[in-house]
């Protein structure tokens, strides 16, 4: 049998339509799923009075915070960081800064902002990475609860008094806040902008109505002291620290929560390659994790992961089944003979799933704009968003994603510092 027989006998097998309906049907379901669910936590836990923050506001004991933000090559931004957690309104922090043996101007500008008593360095004489320096800094800190955040990013001054309350729940181990795309200069980084409210943002309002979330996000998280040490800490032979630490939490039954009023401005890749980069590890990590604690959580007493597994790792079933779809329209296109299912003129489905897309997309923008009042102004290139994202973390899955299948058997370290913002 030629190729192009086969093509149009496979064509027109069942396995070919349950392809097409996965690829056509996932994406929508999914998006009326987080666009229902996201709603139903606005209304529940943002749509509300502030009787629970004016409470936190008048109490007279505040637990002791510290800020741990890992530094490695941060010159451009690291001051500024610094003096953005000082203005955090909350009065019992301390700021401690671990340089991972920066070979750059970092260390040099921390020295000034160490005459303010609450403000402390360590210094690494080894570089091993994020996760090695979170884990050396941990312990030398003082507070019952730790926030980690990055070097290149500013915290909302109420961020704490939006996240500490959280902890009055002895069961609650960690919350992650709403990061926000503070550099919009090029036309990825809008893009970036809106897939943050639009996307993980919508997420993770959707996954805490499940009980669980996918991950911390590792830009603006808060945890419990006790509850680090339980699992151990962070976890330095995973490419994305902050998903593993997620899930070990969770599996120790530890409550792991979103708190949408949490502000943190951050920076993001501005060009293809540094978003590049930063989605690969992304997607190796999300792989490692599945395949390293899938068969933990498929256990009964982790039922509540469930749906969280499931979502994720049918989104990397679509990615495979985009990009082979793709291949079987460009090979049949090639050989003269028009794929079934596909149309290079936009049909009923195609419409139909754009529609749904950018009605996700305008949900998770009308749900932010109180806490991004400019976001609205980028929606107009939202339509670019399919075009543009599912294409590149389609193939970006496909090619990384069996890396992370090794995840038991590597004996190196991997963890990463993150991209440079290029």
């Amino acid at each position: 049998m030629d190729i192009y027989s086969a093509m149009v006998t496979f064509q027109s097998t069942p396995w070919y339509y349950l392809l097409l309906t996965y690829f056509a049907w996932y994406p929508m379901v999914t998006s009326v799923m987080w666009i229902y669910t996201a709603i139903l936590f606005f209304k529940r836990r943002e749509d509300i009075d502030e009787d629970e923050l004016e409470a936190f506001y008048t109490s007279e004991e505040k637990p002791l915070v510290s800020f741990v933000i890992p530094a490695y090559n941060e010159e451009s931004s690291i001051a500024e960081t610094v003096a953005g957690v000082l203005n955090v309104c909350y009065p019992n922090f301390e700021v401690v800064v671990v340089d991972d043996c920066s070979t750059d101007r970092t260390r040099e500008l921390i020295q000034p902002l160490l005459s303010d008593e609450r403000v402390r360095l360590v210094r690494k004489l080894v570089n091993e990475g994020k996760a090695m320096a979170l884990n050396d800094a941990i312990p030398v800190t003082r507070g019952e609860l730790i926030f980690v955040m990055d070097a290149d990013a500013n915290p909302a001054p109420d961020i704490l008094d939006r996240m500490v309350p959280h902890f009055r729940w002895p069961r609650c181990a960690a919350v992650t806040g709403n990061p926000r795309v503070v550099n919009r200069d090029s036309f990825l980084a809008k893009l970036q902008a809106i897939e943050f409210a639009s996307i993980i943002s919508l997420m993770r309002r959707a996954q805490r109505i499940w009980g669980r979330i996918m991950t911390m996000s590792g830009v603006v998280g808060i945890f419990r002291r006790s509850a680090l040490f339980d699992v151990g800490l962070y976890s330095p032979d995973m490419a994305t620290e902050d998903i593993d630490l997620t899930w070990r939490l969770q599996l120790r039954h530890w409550d792991v929560r979103y708190e949408s009023r949490a502000i943190m401005w951050m920076r993001v890749p501005q060009s293809l390659r540094g978003l590049w980069i930063q989605r690969r590890r992304w997607a190796l990590g999300l792989s490692q994790v599945l395949w390293r604690h899938g068969r933990s959580v498929r256990k009964w007493e982790n039922r509540r992961l469930w749906p969280v597994l499931v979502e994720a790792s049918l989104s990397v079933g679509w990615a495979y089944t985009y990009v082979l779809l793709t291949l079987i329209w460009l090979t049949s296109y090639a050989l003269g003979y028009p794929p079934v299912g596909a149309s290079p003129v936009p049909n009923f489905w195609g419409m139909l799933i754009a529609t749904i897309c950018l009605a996700q997309l305008y949900t998770g923008v009308v749900l932010d704009r109180s806490y991004d009042p400019t976001l609205p102004r980028y929606y107009i290139i939202a339509v670019f968003y399919p075009l543009v994202y599912w294409i590149l973390m389609a193939l970006i899955t496909v090619m990384t994603a069996p890396r992370g299948l090794k995840v038991n058997r590597q004996k190196t370290r991997i963890t990463q510092w993150k991209t440079v913002r290029e």
